[in-house]
């Protein structure tokens, strides 16, 4: 025992601390004449100062322990803890009379190591003088994280890790903050299918004057653990491939999975599970359950599940009763539930039947006359075989009328540009359909993250409602800042600036300006492209949907200027410095137009009907654009547009659900009924032109579905068709279809003159038929068709529905054609193509997308296509064909 700072150790070491709970436990056992280390064989010596010139000695009986008064209480090793608060926490005080070994040393220890600071205590016996004792409690204080390393993994799964485990610097590193964090981290790489991780965690001092450490965690995460059978037992009602196919997290090895990974995650097997049950329910086998399943090792890297499914019966509906009901019939609440005898009984379709679509399920026909605080249980009141009898019990309640309307989060949006778009009124009768409708339009502004609308009925105790309407500016203006190929018009840069939340009453006053007034709704887009004297087009539009401020009526306005010089491009060759100074010709378009609009009533208020007044001036100075020996002069044309259409699509920038259809029908005066100039082959082709004659009609629809999850099925159809007013005109060479390409093509110089129409997997402007089927000449083709059809279904899904960058990929099938005449028209003679492509949509430059589209059909008479082939397009914004 020689050299040894202390003669006598009553209890130490925190390995002792975990497995010690009670100090008469240790006694009683080591009242076996066992002798511990340290102890002296069972004796007590005195400290290294002795009491007197021969060291006492004292017997250590467990079995008998004897009554000491404590002559002095110290504590050391302390760095920041204050030690009379230590010595408080004991219990422990000079003048007590304690028993040696005893109950008040394990206290003493249990309570100090109960606070989770120390990392070690040890109670010590400095000097012993006959019934008087001097303790010394020695402490070792836990280490503080300075900083955290994982070593064995990515940088972005270091990150990933410090995102989710959160350890705050500073904190004390504790046996249980060590084993959380192994436990976490073996968590997160279970979750992604490493189901061997092994995890060490080492606390190395990093600072021992300020007792700081880093833990460093050491991660193996080993191979990602696959499935290599997955055994379906008990199945006998139910085909193996729809059970299968609910298994969405959990599938089984096979060659050419791609998109579904075959690694084993317990979480997901668990909810696979569950959505096996769930699907049996929903088929009629309410009594469906997975009673036993299995998984276990196949090889080091993979593993078999077993799986063993009760079926059960399948249920029919046999009888329908009502009870609580007294607003309606037990007829009409049978005929509005839509269940009848003999039907599959599924607890997942009676929910949707009782709160599905608003407007045609159960609760709205109470909620929308006011009945807030309706409820419907459906009770199975017996079972017979395969026959069930149902009896939904109904609580109506009293009627909720709206108190008032609370409005938070648009920090932007003036008040009154949410409130009008609100359909729950105060003194009006509470109407679920009117809430939701409410958030379809809220949604539709594009002012507000669709994702992050809340709506909170507050009942109050005088019977009434108030609605609490939750929304999240997110930004809506648009920049457009890009460049790109335009034909023979060469390199052109565009800048366009879009604000959709535009405020003219504000353009007075300064404050407002942030960049521009916002905040009342207005829309005002300006755009610019040029790539230099040659090519320069300027536009402005500005937009008021509620004109007045009172009704739903839009009004707009819009300018425009194109200018197009064509340059001689033998200087390209013969003076290169002089080429874009000369040109030999140009062509210009000025257009104006003044439009209104109103929000329909019937059928429903989904129609809106939309008219403008629009005069082109179209100016030729030796160019001859369209090919039928117009070189110079003016043509003006003036039209009539109107625009029925109905629109319920749920969200503008990722639709789920919803349609949009419109019809537009263009006229133009009928100048050859007062004129023979149009129809006369000896006038001057320029006052044969001088004034465009067409009416032209455009249909559109777009329909929107959820298929499964989060995948939607999008099917779209287009048509349009230029008609003359008599056969004694020719067909307007203006406003004339050509189709093909991503439907940019023609920037500049026709993009006021012709309709551009996409058709993934062809040339752009390549798609026409000649008449009767003949090959059409490039002039023809260039000049455009005079009817087109186009239809296009897609599958779509989402990456990413975050407000700052909407992402979706998706795949498609597209058919479509351009015929030059009426006689040439087959509706069935469609050029198909498929592909896939991805959509991205940011607020600050709208809609951007990539596709790779492959052409099945040749072109006949084409320059550039001639058989099948597929090429990528590139687009911009949200192109309506």
């Amino acid at each position: 025992m020689k050299g040894t700072p202390t003669t006598l150790v009553f209890l130490n070491r925190k390995r002792f601390w975990a497995g010690v709970v009670s100090l008469t436990l240790f006694i009683a056992l080591s009242a076996q004449a066992q002798v511990r280390p340290g102890f002296g064989g069972g004796r007590i010596t005195t400290g290294q100062t002795p009491v007197s010139s021969t060291p006492s000695l004292i017997d250590l009986n467990y079995a008998d322990p004897k009554e000491y008064e404590i002559e002095g209480l110290t504590v050391t090793g302390n760095k920041y803890l204050d030690p009379n608060s230590l010595l408080s926490l004991t219990g422990l005080k000079v003048g007590d009379k304690i028993r040696i070994p005893g109950e008040a040393i394990n206290g003493a220890i249990k309570r100090l190591m109960g606070q989770g600071l120390l990392e070690d205590v040890e109670i010590l016996a400095t000097k012993v003088d006959g019934s008087q004792v001097t303790l010394n409690v020695s402490i070792k204080e836990q280490p503080r994280l300075y900083k955290v390393t994982f070593v064995g993994i990515k940088k972005s799964e270091q990150d990933a890790l410090k995102d989710k485990i959160k350890l705050n610097l500073g904190r004390l590193i504790s046996n249980t903050l060590i084993k959380n964090t192994q436990l976490s981290v073996k968590k997160y790489f279970v979750e992604k299918g490493y189901l061997n991780t092994k995890v060490k965690i080492l606390s190395v001092p990093t600072d021992s004057t300020r007792n700081q450490a880093t833990m460093r965690v050491s991660i193996d995460k080993g191979s990602k653990v696959k499935i290599h059978n997955i055994e379906i037992r008990g199945r006998e009602l139910v085909d193996e491939s729809k059970i299968r196919m609910k298994m969405k997290g959990t599938k089984q090895m096979r060659f050419g999975r791609l998109f579904t990974p075959s690694k084993f995650v317990p979480k997901k097997f668990e909810e696979d599970k569950q959505k096996i049950v769930e699907y049996y329910n929903k088929e009629g086998y309410r009594d469906a359950a997975v009673t036993f399943d299995s998984v276990y090792a196949h090889d080091d890297r993979t593993v078999n599940i077993i799986m063993n499914i009760d079926e059960g019966q399948k249920y029919y509906v046999r009888t329908i009763s009502w009870e609580g009901n007294y607003l309606y019939t037990d007829e009409q609440l049978t005929q509005v539930l839509g269940l009848k005898k003999g039907d599959v009984y599924s607890k997942e379709d009676i929910e949707k039947k009782k709160n599905g679509i608003p407007g045609s399920d159960l609760s709205s026909a109470y909620m929308d006359r006011g009945y807030l605080y309706f409820n419907a249980e459906d009770v199975i009141k017996s079972v017979e075989g395969d026959s069930l009898d149902i009896e939904f019990r109904i609580f109506e309640g009293k009627q909720a009328t709206i108190n008032r309307i609370i409005l938070n989060g648009n920090t932007k949006t003036s008040d009154h540009v949410v409130l009008r778009e609100i359909r729950t009124l105060p003194g009006q009768k509470f109407s679920k359909t009117d809430i939701i409708r409410t958030q379809r339009e809220l949604s539709t502004l594009g002012y507000f993250d669709p994702e992050k609308i809340g709506i909170n009925p507050v009942p109050q105790p005088d019977g009434t409602v108030d609605i609490e309407y939750t929304v999240e500016e997110k930004p809506s203006d648009q920049i457009e800042l890009s460049g790109g190929w335009g034909g023979y018009v060469g390199f052109v840069g565009t800048l366009g600036l879009v604000f959709n939340n535009f405020s003219a009453r504000n353009i007075t006053n300064m404050k407002a300006w942030r960049p521009l007034p916002a905040g009342d709704g207005q829309k005002l887009a300006l755009r610019f492209q040029a790539n230099g004297r040659q090519f320069q087009t300027y536009s402005l539009t500005f937009t008021e949907p509620w004109l007045g401020g009172k009704r739903p009526n839009s009004f707009s306005v819009s300018l425009s200027r194109t200018v197009y010089r064509i340059s001689d491009y033998n200087q390209l060759y013969t003076n290169p410095s002089a080429y874009g100074k000369n040109f030999l010709g140009s062509y210009g378009n000025t257009m104006i137009s003044l439009g209104l609009g109103r929000r329909l009533r019937f059928p429903d208020d989904f129609f809106q009907l939309s008219n403008s007044l629009t005069y082109q001036r179209y100016e030729l100075n030796n160019y001859d654009i369209f090919g039928i020996g117009l070189r110079d002069g003016t043509s003006n044309s003036i039209t009539f547009n109107s625009t029925l259409a109905r629109n319920s699509i749920d969200n503008p920038q990722f639709p789920r659900s919803g349609s949009s259809i419109s019809l537009l029908a263009t006229f133009t005066p009928p100048y050859s009924a007062f004129s023979n100039k149009t129809t006369n082959a000896n006038v001057d082709v320029k006052d044969r032109y001088k004034w465009v004659e067409y009416h032209k009609w455009m249909f559109d629809a777009s329909w929107f579905a959820t298929v499964t999850g989060k995948l939607v099925l999008n099917a779209r159809a287009h048509m349009g068709f230029l008609g003359r007013y008599n056969n004694r005109t020719v067909f307007s060479p203006f406003e004339r279809f050509v189709l093909g390409g991503s439907g940019l093509a023609g920037t500049g110089q026709f993009a006021l003159a012709q309709d551009i129409i996409g058709l993934r997997g062809y040339n752009d402007r390549d798609v026409y038929t000649g008449l009767n089927g003949v090959s059409p000449t490039t002039l023809e083709r260039s000049q455009g068709g005079l009817a087109f059809s186009k239809y296009v279904m897609e599958l779509r899904y989402p990456v990413s529905l975050n407000p700052s960058a909407t992402i979706f990929v998706l795949t498609f099938l597209e058919a479509g054609n351009n015929w030059g005449s009426f006689k040439s028209y087959n509706p069935f003679d469609l050029k198909r193509s498929v592909g896939a492509g991805a959509r991205i949509f940011m607020p600050a430059f709208g809609l951007i997308g990539i596709d790779y589209g492959y052409g099945f059909d040749r072109m006949p008479g084409s320059p550039t296509r001639v058989g099948p082939g597929g090429q990528f397009h590139f687009t911009i914004g949200q192109q309506i064909r």
